[in-house]
């Protein structure tokens, strides 16, 4: 809360006036037209300010890196700091999150109360939120457990598809033995 409210005086000042951070409509306004930095993308409504936008224009103007930390400190404030020690469960005084198998339409499992799925990673504010969901002693585990590709796999098991099932027999890269296939190169050939 305190880096943001600083990074809301940084924003201020180096726009020169004030105005209402979160909205992109004002956002764009500062930015292109009084700081004069140039658009990259148009939507329906003025020039898009969103993050790959301004990830474009970081190196255009110290406000882009300001605006881009407060958006991730609000992100991980609204979603996670703010709302996670309301979920902790008083007989417990733990988290305990709700898996839900008829939710999405694809099937697959999903969680809520707190979403388990969507714990940031890729940032070091991100890793701390992350490292506070621990384990309730040590005759419990956190068990992180991916479908890989399930619809593909039932694709491949309905459809006894002979390419298919070798592939997930030997373990190998669906998607790599799929292009090497399409345009008929060495699967050491195909890049991402």
């Amino acid at each position: 809360g305190t880096r943001i409210k600083e990074l809301n005086e940084l924003i201020i000042q180096s726009a020169g006036e004030v105005f209402n951070i979160s909205s992109p409509k004002q956002l764009s306004e500062i930015l292109f037209d009084k700081l004069g930095l140039k658009p990259t993308k148009k939507t329906k409504s003025g020039y898009s300010t969103d993050a790959a936008v301004l990830e474009s224009l970081k190196s255009a103007h110290p406000i882009i890196e300001f605006i881009l930390e407060i958006r991730e400190l609000e992100k991980l404030k609204n979603t996670y700091v703010d709302v996670l020690p309301s979920l902790v469960q008083g007989w417990s005084g733990r988290l305990h999150t709700h898996f839900n198998q008829v939710i999405t339409a694809t099937g697959r499992l999903s969680s809520t109360n707190p979403n388990l799925q969507n714990i940031p990673v890729r940032t070091d504010l991100g890793k701390r939120i992350r490292s506070t969901f621990i384990a309730k002693d040590e005759d419990h585990v956190l068990m992180a457990a991916d479908y890989s590709q399930i619809e593909l796999r039932v694709f491949a098991h309905l459809s006894k598809d002979p390419n298919l099932i070798e592939a997930y027999c030997n373990e190998v890269d669906i998607h790599t033995e799929t292009a090497a296939a399409i345009y008929q190169v060495d699967p050491a050939f195909v890049d991402s």
